[in-house]
């Protein structure tokens, strides 16, 4: 798992409202109309966006620190990258699921869901479960969390063994049936970073991404269907990389470094 920076010390009730306004401000002085005009045309809901980059927000992370407490009225305040913000700062140890669940109710924007899963869920006590019980759901952002947050372990989660991602991927192969884009999207990543593990987990994602599309193929009636177009399109689109030259070359070097 990644490590976090030095935890900082609990302010006061009024010292931490100060504090936020004060960071809130500074993010509003980073933000640009430019910048917003490019998040949307990537599809990121920039209704309370100031327009700030990424890079500026996990540097200003990196200045802040761990706070946990400083976390929660981050996202408290609505706004698109004070929430993205929050996502870096947290103390992992100190999220609980009752949070994990309140933040993924209040998921609006796929950015803001992927930053939430991979940089802070993934690295809580509660990863694991949350992954495979929002696998489940059907609330659009709530599944795609499951699945984007399964993407988050199968790349940093290290210490994970190959039996803990294999259970997932029954999952992942009815999640490929999601014809919704956001959903479908998190599906193929979540295969994909299984895949890209190590050799024996890229011959297993493979399998699975083929018996995807092969049971697209069985149903001649589903074949056209959205649900069988989106499992298609998973499928398709996870063999392509997995079974690039890029790719297996990677898991070669991986696994020659491993022996030794």
């Amino acid at each position: 798992m990644k490590a976090k920076s030095a935890r900082t010390r609990a302010r006061p009730a009024p010292a931490r409202d100060a504090h936020v306004r004060a960071i809130l401000a500074e993010l509003r002085s980073l933000g640009s109309e430019r910048n917003r005009a490019g998040m949307a045309r990537y599809g990121i809901n920039v209704t309370n966006a100031f327009g700030v980059s990424v890079y500026e927000l996990r540097r200003l992370a990196k200045r802040l620190g761990t706070d946990h407490d400083l976390a929660l009225a981050l996202w408290a305040s609505g706004k698109h990258e004070a929430r993205i913000l929050a996502c870096f700062v947290d103390d992992p140890a100190r999220v609980t699921e009752t949070q994990m669940e309140a933040w993924t109710a209040d998921f609006d924007s796929w950015d803001v869901c992927d930053q939430a899963t991979t940089s802070l869920f993934d690295q809580t006590a509660h990863g694991w479960t949350k992954a495979t019980e929002w696998a489940k759901r059907d609330e659009e952002w709530v599944k795609r969390a499951g699945f984007a947050l399964m993407a988050g372990l199968a790349s940093h989660d290290k210490g994970a063994t190959d039996r803990a991602f294999l259970r997932l991927l029954p999952s992942i192969e009815r999640g490929a049936f999601d014809e919704r884009n956001f959903v479908k999207k998190a599906v193929s990543w979540a295969l994909r970073n299984i895949g890209k593990r190590n050799q024996a987990l890229n011959a297993a994602a493979i399998a699975r991404a083929e018996k995807i599309r092969e049971s697209t193929d069985a149903h001649g009636t589903r074949r056209g269907t959205p649900k069988a177009r989106a499992a298609r399109w998973v499928a398709n689109d996870a063999l392509r990389e997995l079974t690039s030259a890029k790719v297996q070359a990677r898991l070669r070097v991986r696994r020659t470094h491993q022996k030794h």
